[in-house]
C-alpha cells in the first residue's frame, strides 16, 4: 500500500481558502445588514488598493 492509503483523497490548494471563506460567512451570518455592507466595502477598498500597489510595483519592475 502507498503512503496515502486506500480511499483517501488529498486536499487541493483551494480547500483551505474555501474553509476560511465558509468560516467568515458563518461568522458574519448573524451580523446586521449595514455591518455586512461596511465590512464588505472596507475589504473591497483594501483589495483595490493592493491590486493597485501590485500593478505599480510590476510597472516599475519592467522599466
Amino acid at each position: 500500500m502507498d503512503a496515502i492509503g486506500a480511499g483517501q483523497v488529498l486536499a487541493s490548494k483551494w480547500d483551505a481558502a474555501y474553509g476560511v471563506f465558509m468560516f467568515v460567512k458563518v461568522m458574519a451570518g448573524s451580523l446586521p445588514s449595514w455591518m455586512k455592507w461596511v465590512i464588505g466595502s472596507l475589504l473591497a477598498v483594501v483589495a483595490v488598493y493592493e491590486g493597485y500597489q501590485w500593478w505599480r510595483r510590476r510597472e516599475t519592475a519592467v522599466r
